[in-house]
Parts: C-alpha cells; structure tokens; sequence
C-alpha cells in the first residue's frame, strides 16, 4: 500500500517549472491584488461622482431658478403689502415661482440616482424643499415680518439642498483646487447674492412705506456685511474663467452705485435710512447687480457640471496610480514570463546536458578508455573561456568539472587495470606454457604404458590438465588477449564440437546427436571449442549427475545452430533475462565472479559474430543455443556437393577425397581429441593486447 504523504510535501510543487512560477506568483499575483483595490477605489469614486454629475445636472440648476424666483417674489411681495407695489408684478412673481417649483419637482423625479448614497441628509433637505415649493410659507403670512420670514425659509432650504450637493461633490472629488472648489465658491456667493436680494426686499419695503423699522435696519446691516465678507472671500478662489464673470459684475458702474447707496443707508441710520438714497437709483444699481450675478452663477454652474469625472485632473492622485498600477502589472508579467521561461530554459538545459552526461557522454568516453582510445578532456569535456556569473552557468561548470575528474579517475583505473592485466596475461601463458608441456609427456606416457590401470589414470590426469589448460585460456579472454591455440585449416564442426565436450567435467552425460556434415573456418575453432566446453559444463554442473545433457546440431539457411540441453530445475525468469543480458552485453562486470563462464561466452561469442542464447527446455531445464553464421561454415567437399535445382554431372575420373586426419581423443569417452604441441615461452609479461601463442597445424 502506497504511503499518503503529508498535506504541505503534496502541495509542494514537483518539476522546476512549477516551483519557478510558483516564486514568481506570488509577487505578481501581491501586485495585481494591491493594483486591483486601487482600480475598485478608483472605479467606486467615478461612479460615485458620475451619479453626482447626474444629481447635479437634475437638481443644481432648477434648485437655483427656484431659488431666485422665490427671491423675486419676496421682493415683490413685501412691496406689495406696503402698498406700493401693483398686484400685476407680485402675481407674475408668483407665477414664475410656481413654474421654477414645478421644474424643481421634475427634476427631483428624472433622476435615477440613489440620493441618499450621495448625502444621507439630502433626501430630507429635498422634501423639505419641495413642500416650501408647493406652498410657500410667505404668501398666507399676515405681517410683512411674517412674509419676510417665510420666504426665507424657502430660500434657507433651497441652499440646504445645494449646500448639501456641494459637500457631497467635494468629498467626492480627489483633487480640492479643481471642479469641487468651483461648487463651494459658487454656492458663497449665490449666498452673497442672497444677502443683496434681502437688502434690496427690506429696502424697497421700507422706501415704500417711507420708514425703516429698528429690526429691519439691523436685518439691512447684517445682510451687506455678508454679502460684502462672503464676496471678499470667495471670489479669489474662482478659476480665471468664472472669475472673469464676477469681476466684469463686481467691477461695473452698478455695482459701484450701490455700494455707494448702501454706505449712504448705513450712515443714514434708522430714522433717515429710507430716504437716504432716491428709490429709482437704488432699484436699478440692485436689479443690473442682482442681474448679473445672476448670469455669472449660472456659467459657474454649467462649468462645474460639464465637469469630466475621468479626466487625470479629476481623478488626481488614485487615477494616477491606477493607470502606473496597471502598466506595473503588465510590466511585471511580461518581465516574470520572460525571466521565469529563461530561468527554465536554463535549468532545463542543465538538466539535458546532466542527462546526455550520464547516459551518453561519460559512458562513450570511459567506453573509449576502457578499450585503450585516448580521450582528451579539452575535448570531452571543456572548460569556459570566459567568467560565468550566474548561478545556473556555475552548476553547470562544476557538473564539466565532475566530468573531467571522473574521466581522470577512469583513466587512472584503466591505467591500474591495465597493468594488473598485463600481470595476470603473463601469468596465465607462463601457466599455459606449463600446461602444454604436461600434456605433451602425458601423450608420452600415454604411448609407452600398456598397463590399463595406469592408463586409465593417465586419461584422468591428461583430462583434468586439459581443463585446467581452458581455465587458463578463460584469464586470458576475460584479460581481453586471444587464447594460444589457433588453426590454420577448416575443421569438421563435429570434432570442435566433440573437442570442446572433451574439456568438461562430466563428459560421460554428454550425448551427441546429429551435427551437421560442415566444416568450421580455422579461425574460429579455438573459441568455438572453448564456447562450447563453457556452456556443456554449464549444463552438467547446474542439472542431476543421473541426468543426461544432449548436444545437437542442424544447418539453417544463414548458418548452423548448435543446442545444448539439460534436465535441470531451470531458471526463473529474472534470472533468465540477466543470463542473456550479460551474454549479449556490450561491457561485462569482471567483479561478479559466480558469472565469469557466462562473461566468457559473451567475449567469444562478440569475438567471431556468434549468437548465444539461453531459453527454456520442454524437460524444465535451460536449452543454450548457439548460432554459427555461414561466413564461418563451408561444406566438406564443395566441388561434390549436389545442388537440388540442377545436379552436377559426375567427374570422369572420380577422385575419392582426402582422407581427413583423426583428432584423437582419449580412450574411455569413446571422442576424438586434438594432437598437441607446445607453446614457445614468453621471456617478459604480454602488453595489453598481445599477439596470440598459434599451434601448428595438427
């Protein structure tokens, strides 16, 4: 049962992409969260103010003409109840109050915004508003004061509603010195209009009724000192454009004439007050004044309300830092794609070169030396030319460097082996030298004894020498030096077959069946017999001593196949597999010592192209099969040889063939052996490939 690992080494990312975006994410995904409350700020504070540039548009404007009609009435009505002013005037100021109302509620119904977002006050203001409109408290009043005071409170409410708007839109506005500012001044001075508008009802009322009253005096003094303090006040802070209205307002003869009139009311004092400036010059300095005061408000207002919410200026530093915001997002994820996808590029690329050093690279150069080729590390494995600064390049430059000690380290063992090689080589032909010679005064002895007792003995020993003498020639295969014997001449595959069953142990298990009549090249008798002598002791070591080991041949189209069969328990499939595998291998491991027949088998069989096998047998056991391709086989006697297409015609003088000379073997195994001679003695130890000691021709 796989083990569950944790929570945090699951989430943890795996490959090196994954980790290096994960790295990069998060400060990208940090700066796209802070740029996204900026933008959601940003975004909240245009809708809010283009609800309140709607707001604006449906209520500034009519709550101003509201405003001034009720002004209008005031006036006429308190002239009016003197007695000097007609009813036509006071009925046609009612009459335009009433259409400014009726304009006040239908802007009140057009707008679609929520007004209490904009101010929580201003839906009460605006109710408020909308009742002095239906029904203004001034004209059911039955004293002047009364009226007077009525009116006021219209026009009270009607400034509590813009006072309202005004504050909204600038809470609203991120910059104080643009449109918002414009609101603020604008409604100080419709407030300073307000205040002359007063003046100009109380001292109409009080030249009509030829006398002002102490209350209305203070009421006429309290009204200049605003209007005078509210326009001081507010006309510096007015754009150059709407300050180019007021001024050509404050600055003309009008307005002069009635500041003169005023300062005359005020010096005048109660009693001489209402005759202190002619009626007609006062009313007309007051209506061009009111007048155009009028006319510069509604600019200011048009100006403030075609204000553009999204403009930079209007959206002042949060606009600014939405827009550098999104252009550092974008920055940021192009320079983290481009950074991440080099950084993988690189580290990928490391990991290729990593790769392609372990798999292909340093096993081709070890390969190299190992079969004695020079292998230059400039070239293997070259160093930079120029100073590597980043970190990915340096991990790289030490994965050069590990090559470049681990090719020396090779070199150094090769050389080491080499050597002990070369060691082990002389050694082993000194020995096979030994062993030629003993076999050569066994065949002596062999000759001259005619007891069959001693006899019999001489056939074990000669038979044991002559395994020792393979075992010799197995230390000089596996030293990768060509055994001793060699023939010059083809030999019948019979007898190299017979000859390498001679070499084993248990030659007495040993059946021979039907080997093909073809001859083998003399160059590959040696390791054939030898082959053959590995593999059938094999067989007999690894199977019961009561059961037999069959030995057969047959010719195939591209050669000759030799099997060699046991009745053993067999291998396992495992064990199978690595069989073959070590015999086809292309480099063997001298190092495991219980496998060294099947490393053997592999040098001999790569040695003459041959083509060993192990599967298994119908009898449970394990069958060897060896294929012998047809460059190393010829038929016994070409020349007679019949082809079953078209048959040669018979010679004319047949020639019986040469008889082939007997490979004798010894007497007790009933095979054929190989006559001997010996080997001449090397003086000095072999070189790392020597030249191989050949026997003559049998």
């Amino acid at each position: 049962m796989p083990v569950r690992l944790p929570l945090p080494e699951r989430l943890r990312p795996k490959s090196i992409r994954a980790k290096v975006v994960t790295l990069l994410t998060v400060p990208v995904v940090s700066l796209m969260a802070l740029w996204g409350h900026a933008a959601v700020t940003t975004a909240t504070q245009i809708s809010a103010a283009e609800q309140l540039k709607q707001v604006n548009s449906a209520l500034v404007q009519p709550v101003s003409d509201f405003t001034h009609a009720v002004q209008e009435e005031r006036a006429a009505a308190l002239k009016h109840r003197s007695g000097r002013g007609g009813d036509a005037g006071y009925d046609a100021a009612k009459s335009r109050t009433d259409k400014a109302a009726a304009a006040l509620r239908a802007g009140v119904r057009s707008s679609s915004t929520d007004i209490a977002r904009i101010d929580a006050s201003l839906p009460d203001r605006i109710q408020r508003l909308l009742k002095s409109a239906a029904a203004p408290a001034g004209r059911d009043a039955d004293s002047p004061a009364a009226a007077l005071a009525g009116y006021d409170t219209a026009v009270d409410r009607a400034f509590a509603v813009r006072s309202a708007l005004a504050r909204a839109d600038r809470n609203d506005r991120a910059d104080p010195d643009g449109a918002a500012t414009d609101t603020r001044v604008v409604l100080e001075l419709a407030r300073a209009r307000e205040a002359l508008s007063r003046q100009d009802a109380v001292y109409g009322a009080a030249q009509a009724e030829g006398s002002m009253t102490e209350a209305r005096y203070r009421s006429f003094v309290g009204d200049v000192a605003l209007q005078r303090g509210l326009t001081r006040s507010a006309a510096p802070d007015l754009t150059p454009r709407d300050a180019a209205a007021y001024r050509q307002v404050l600055d003309s003869t009008d307005a002069a004439e009635l500041s003169t009139a005023q300062d005359a009311v005020l010096d005048a004092g109660t009693d001489g007050a209402a005759t202190a400036v002619p009626a007609g010059s006062w009313q007309s300095a007051a209506a061009q004044t009111l007048t155009g005061l009028d006319r510069a408000e509604r600019s200011t207002v048009r100006a403030a309300a075609g204000a553009e919410p999204y403009s930079l200026a209007t959206l002042g530093s949060s606009g600014l830092a939405v827009i550098l915001g999104l252009f550092g997002v974008v920055l940021a994820l192009i320079l983290s794609v481009r950074i991440g996808r080099g950084l993988v590029g690189d580290l990928t690329g490391l990991r290729n070169r990593a790769l392609d050093l372990a798999a292909t690279r340093l096993p081709g150069a070890m390969r190299r030396i190992h079969n004695g080729e020079a292998v230059d590390l400039d070239t293997e494995a070259p160093l930079a030319r120029t100073p590597i600064r980043d970190e990915v390049g340096q991990v790289g430059a030490a994965l050069t460097t590990v090559q470049r000690a681990a090719l020396r380290a090779v070199a150094g063992r090769a050389a080491v082996l080499t050597g002990v090689s070369g060691v082990y080589v002389s050694l082993a032909r000194r020995s096979q030298v030994l062993l030629h010679r003993q076999l050569e005064l066994l065949d002596t002895m062999e000759r001259r004894t005619e007891n069959p007792t001693d006899l019999e003995d001489l056939f074990r020993l000669d038979h044991l020498t002559t395994r020792m003498r393979r075992h010799a020639e197995s230390l000089l295969i596996l030293s990768g030096s060509a055994p001793g014997r060699a023939w010059r001449n083809p030999v019948p595959l019979i007898d190299a077959v017979r000859a390498g069953i001679a070499e084993t142990a248990d030659i007495d298990r040993v059946q021979l069946h039907d080997i093909p009549d073809l001859r083998l090249a003399g160059t590959a008798v040696a390791d054939l017999v030898h082959l053959m002598a590995e593999l059938t002791e094999n067989a007999a070591r690894f199977s019961p001593p009561h059961t037999a080991v069959v030995v057969r041949g047959e010719e195939v189209g591209a050669g000759a196949v030799l099997e060699i069969e046991d009745r053993g328990l067999g291998m396992g499939d495992e064990a199978l597999a690595t069989a073959n595998e070590k015999i086809h291998a292309a480099d063997v491991d001298l190092l495991d010592s219980r496998q060294l027949g099947l490393f053997v088998v592999n040098r001999l069989a790569e040695r003459q192209r041959l083509e060993v096998t192990l599967r298994r047998s119908v009898y449970g056991g394990i069958t060897a099969v060896v294929f012998v391709p047809k460059e190393l086989l010829e038929a016994p006697h070409p020349g007679l040889r019949p082809l079953p297409e078209q048959p040669p015609e018979p010679p004319a003088l047949p020639v019986p063939p040469p008889p082939l000379a007997p490979v004798p073997m010894p007497e007790p195994t009933e095979l054929p052996r190989r006559a001997r001679t010996t080997a001449q003695p090397e003086p000095e130890p072999m070189p790392q490939q020597p030249k191989p000691v050949r026997e003559p021709q049998p």
